[in-house]
């Protein structure tokens, strides 16, 4: 890239540019290893150090069932058409308390209770206000759930809810069984209630277009996001997306960057699966992930891909962050 290209990247990383899709394309664009790669993911460091007050982040989430699901992402253990997992069960409200209260005493800034989509809604609702009452005040509580309507994000806000994780995904209906104006629907349901939105680009792989990219980062920030993150996809072993193969961790690491600076999330960064090299691109929070989880093949995740409590806050702490 000459030097007239490196001014016009240097333009994009302006604090006050709110970047439209050909510019955040143009930045994802730029070489992996070129100086303006660096200049990105150092942009993106320097917003969020500033911005978030140098604080790393710690989630953790609760897989509560693994079953078949009917929506059959193609990328994930637990679709119907190919459940990949090593059994299927659900978890009791009495389990998921006794987990609860070891997570809070390791020391946790947000949980999330996911489910797969098919997942009783009432029993969810249950479980999220017996959470909520063992859960310490400035612990936030996030849904990670199907589709649903504003009666229901009123009814999750009224239990103790104060956030969803919902997403419109890469190649929706194409790789999935819902269509897009669904995930919007719901969306807006969460708007509705003023509830917390954590978004994520996701779950990329090598075929994903930089076009497609930008569109979800935008989506994000349209959306008013307060925690964004990006996902590269795992090849889980039976699904069928498994020959596709993944992207590089430095791949990752670029996109996360070019999110962090095009969306301007509220609160945190973060990229997954838990990958060290994205903690210099503006990622300054990591998830542990404990129960089911869609990108392995053992339902109990903590003794598989799923990171601890611990090994999370000694990642960010490695990375000068503080927790």
């Amino acid at each position: 890239m000459d030097n007239k290209d490196s001014n016009y990247i240097s333009s994009l990383l302006n604090d006050e540019k709110v970047l439209d899709k050909n510019e955040i394309v143009g930045l994802l664009n730029v070489v992996n290893g070129s100086e303006d790669f660096y200049s990105i993911l150092c942009k993106a460091d320097e917003l969020t150090r500033s911005e978030f007050n140098n604080k790393g982040i710690i989630f953790a989430q609760i897989g509560l069932n693994a079953e078949p699901c009917s929506v059959n992402c193609k990328f994930c253990s637990m679709g119907e058409k190919h459940y990949s997992l090593d059994t299927s069960w659900r978890k009791s409200v009495e389990e998921v308390l006794v987990e609860i209260g070891d997570l809070v005493e390791k020391g946790i800034d947000d949980l999330f209770l996911m489910t797969t989509a098919d997942y009783p809604i009432d029993e969810y609702l249950r479980i999220g206000m017996e959470v909520r009452k063992v859960l310490p005040g400035d612990v936030r509580l996030v849904a990670n759930i199907g589709d649903f309507d504003v009666d229901v994000a009123r009814q999750l806000k009224e239990v103790g809810f104060t956030g969803i994780y919902h997403i419109n995904r890469l190649r929706e209906g194409i790789d999935t069984e819902v269509n897009t104006e669904t995930r919007l629907k719901t969306l807006a349901a969460i708007a509705s209630e003023n509830l917390e939105l954590y978004y994520c680009v996701e779950p990329i792989g090598p075929e994903h277009s930089y076009e497609e990219i930008a569109d979800e980062i935008i989506r994000a920030r349209d959306n008013n996001v307060s925690v964004m993150a990006v996902m590269r996809r795992i090849p889980v072993k039976g699904t069928p997306l498994f020959d596709k193969g993944q992207i590089s961790a430095r791949e990752l690491a670029k996109i996360g960057a070019v999110s962090r600076i095009a969306s301007r999330p509220k609160r945190a960064m973060n990229a997954h699966e838990v990958t060290p090299m994205t903690l210099i691109c503006g990622v300054n929070q990591l998830y542990a992930e404990y129960g089911a989880n869609p990108r392995d093949h053992l339902s109990v995740t903590e003794k598989s891909r799923g990171y601890c409590v611990e090994d999370v806050k000694k990642l960010l702490l490695d990375a000068e962050y503080e927790v």
